[in-house]
């Protein structure tokens, strides 16, 4: 029998499968609501939906999970209760934080508060060591004070406990002493050690993220456990088992479950690695991602066919010191609910009707306006159609949310309070865009959309036009892209060591010591998580700056041993990449070596081979509909085509509607539609 290989996006709307069939490559997806209660739920709902066409569960041989456990619970507040231990004297750490406002318009809010701590100075207990710079032991760990500190803890209740000792990434064995004192006094209490989590130089970021991940971790780890045993149930026992991460690149769900902090842009990470493999289908290497799903939006910048990859970034406010994919997130989907406040303006967002109880038109109690009942109103969708005909969709209630909500209050007509909704939303979307583009000194002239998710293909052709952008681009399965993207990832691992060290004093002898003992820890991890040597790549790299600068910046090298004559190709690849981010160097300053990193992955999936959609040559429109313009600021007549009828090689002049099961492509009047090779829809300005 044929073997499968099964895909979930949890959204907060809807969760997104992708079927591949092994032996003939062919895809399949579908789209379930999602249960917030419990994402397991609607998990094994997609996958009874395969095997009702008798698949049998067995066949399953990979699965791979895009989550937002993890993230929701950030997000919310709604973490486990967690401790902190930090060195005697440092306990003002995580408090006093940057000591300043982050960049951006909080700059300018006089209302600003920086973020609630997630462990409050009376759950933080000082331990009575000191290790210095070079990992000398200067006061060793003071066991039995540690032991009290821990029992005032224990009555306190927590669940989870982070330790981050001063100069922990150089020398870890306290913060392990620590972990077994722990389980001895607190016994079954989840902790997390930064010299594991994440051991480089910068004692603020470190212990945010240490925080973050003690926070997370008991609750991602029962839900994956909670989902493992379920799947098992069902009959799908492959070690194969997944969870994207933050990075790009998934993790097995062990690892997954000790590192939860890994896993904040577990979500929209697919979406961006489908991204990549559209850069080399469509021959397009720059490319804005504009991801709107049910609940929010999410924005990432390719350029030259790579993402943006940080390795320090912050969610909602929150500093994460982990290697992440660079994307923006707004409130803004098609479940995002407008109402008019008690000053008589319009607000759209940031809240969302969600899954439960969704949008007015879902029939399911929603009774307030949400940006897919605007979309419903001004005729962008079909009420007959909506997901391939399987989710009827009530015009009447959407029109009734509009009006009771906003066009009464406001004296205006229905079709005018859903066309200012929807001009509002998309002005979030357009910001969100800016900020990872046009503000870091990218020309949007030079990019185009990539236009994905249930509701991006019906907004993207304003929000490219307003901005300027050279098109738009609405791949192959844009509905279910972020699932899509789980299908081309592989396995992925950081490992970083920081060791501050002068260029000019760095020995390839040295050099070469640190690779080896990250490359060895690599290899013995991904061996235990039953990968073979020959399905693992190693990529090396180095975190460097000008001495005494505060930032450095990541440098990739040859992956092989380092020479004595590499101290110059050092200088060379990192003014190189130094003059390409900042357009200048300093001749002959002097440089320092912050961290050295190595990057492990695992083949575990050959390239999508996506092809052609199925053609059966149809050029005609299969019928008409009426809608809202924006841009003309009046109802038109629109024909619609349907997606499945087109083939590469056919343009089509807009106005028009393309429908597929997903979701609904709009191009405006001033854009013309073409096909390529891939079967992917190009818009372009006349």
């Amino acid at each position: 029998m044929a073997q499968y290989r099964v895909t979930v996006d949890t959204g907060g709307t809807f969760s997104d499968f992708v079927y591949v069939n092994d032996d003939t490559r062919t895809i399949t997806v579908a789209k379930v609501a999602s249960t917030p209660d419990d994402p397991s739920r609607a998990i094994l709902a997609g996958i009874e939906l395969l095997v009702a066409q008798g698949i049998a569960p067995g066949d399953i041989a990979y699965f791979c999970h895009g989550t937002t456990v993890g993230t929701n619970a950030l997000l919310e507040g709604k973490g486990v209760r967690t401790g902190l231990l930090v060195t005697k004297g440092f306990r003002g750490i995580y408090e006093v934080a940057e000591q300043s406002r982050p960049h951006g318009p909080a700059i300018f809010d006089i209302l600003y508060d920086r973020p609630a701590m997630l462990v409050p100075a009376s759950r933080t207990g000082e331990v009575a060591e000191r290790v210095a710079f070079d990992g000398e032991v200067l006061v060793p760990l003071d066991e039995e004070a540690l032991r009290e500190t821990l029992r005032e803890l224990r009555d306190q209740d927590v669940k989870s406990i982070a330790v981050c000792l001063l100069f922990a990434f150089v020398a870890p064995q306290h913060e392990r002493r620590v972990r077994a004192i722990i389980a001895e006094e607190i016994p079954g209490c989840s902790v997390s050690l930064s010299s594991e989590i994440v051991p480089q130089i910068r004692e603020f970021y470190r212990l945010s993220t240490t925080v973050i991940n003690a926070y997370l971790q008991p609750i991602l780890a029962r839900y994956i456990e909670n989902l493992d045993g379920r799947l098992r149930e069902a009959g799908i026992a492959t070690p194969q088992k997944f969870i994207m991460q933050s990075n790009g690149g998934m993790s097995t769900f062990p690892a997954s479950a000790k590192k939860a902090v890994a896993t904040v842009l577990s979500g929209p990470a697919g979406g961006i690695m489908a991204s990549v493999q559209a850069c080399r289908t469509t021959g397009y290497q720059n490319l804005v991602t504009f991801d709107m799903g049910g609940t929010s939006c999410d924005v990432a910048l390719i350029k030259d066919g790579a993402p943006s990859v940080s390795n320090r970034g912050k969610v909602e406010g929150r500093d994460v010191a982990l290697p992440m994919i660079d994307i923006n997130t707004v409130s803004a989907g098609g479940g995002t609910l407008s109402h008019v406040d008690r000053f008589g303006e319009l607000v759209v967002g940031p809240h969302s009707a969600g899954a439960v109880p969704g949008p007015a038109c879902y029939m399911r109690g929603g009774t307030e306006p949400t940006i897919t009942d605007c979309n419903l109103v001004l005729g962008y969708l079909s009420p007959d159609n909506f997901l391939g005909g399987r989710m009827p969709l009530d015009v009447g209630l959407a029109g009734k949310a509009v009006e009771t909500a906003v066009a009464r209050p406001l004296g205006m007509t229905v079709t005018e309070a859903a066309e200012g909704i929807v001009r509002i939303i998309n002005v979030k979307m357009q910001e969100a865009v800016k900020a990872i583009s046009t503000m870091r000194g990218h020309d949007l002239r030079d990019f185009m959309l990539l236009a994905f998710g249930g509701a991006g293909p019906l907004h993207a052709c304003r929000i490219a036009a307003d901005l300027g952008m050279a098109g738009v681009i609405v791949p192959l399965y844009p509905g279910v892209y972020s699932a899509m993207g789980l299908v081309m990832s592989d396995v992925k691992h950081d490992y970083i060591r920081s060791r501050l060290t002068a260029l000019a004093r760095a020995d390839d002898a040295g050099v070469n010591a640190v690779f080896a003992e990250l490359e060895g820890q690599a290899r013995a991890e991904l061996f235990d998580e039953q990968f073979e040597a020959e399905q693992i790549a190693i990529e090396h790299a180095l975190d460097m700056r000008y001495a005494g600068q505060g930032h450095e910046i990541h440098v990739a090298l040859p992956n092989r041993e380092v020479a004595a004559a590499d101290a110059q190709v050092f200088r060379d690849v990192f003014e190189a990449e130094y003059r390409r981010q900042f357009e200048r160097h300093i001749p002959g300053a002097a440089i320092e070596i912050m961290s050295w990193v190595v990057v492990a992955t695992t083949g575990t999936t050959p390239p999508a081979k996506l092809g052609a959609a199925k053609s059966i040559a149809a050029t005609k429109p299969t019928g008409e509909r009426t809608v809202f313009d924006t841009k003309l600021g009046k109802q038109i007549s629109v024909p619609v085509y349907d997606r499945t009828h087109l083939h590469p090689g056919m343009t089509i002049k807009g106005p028009c509607l393309i429908v597929e099961a997903g979701t609904s492509t709009y191009a405006s009047p001033s854009f013309d539609v073409s096909v390529d090779s891939g079967a992917a829809l190009v818009l372009t300005a006349r």
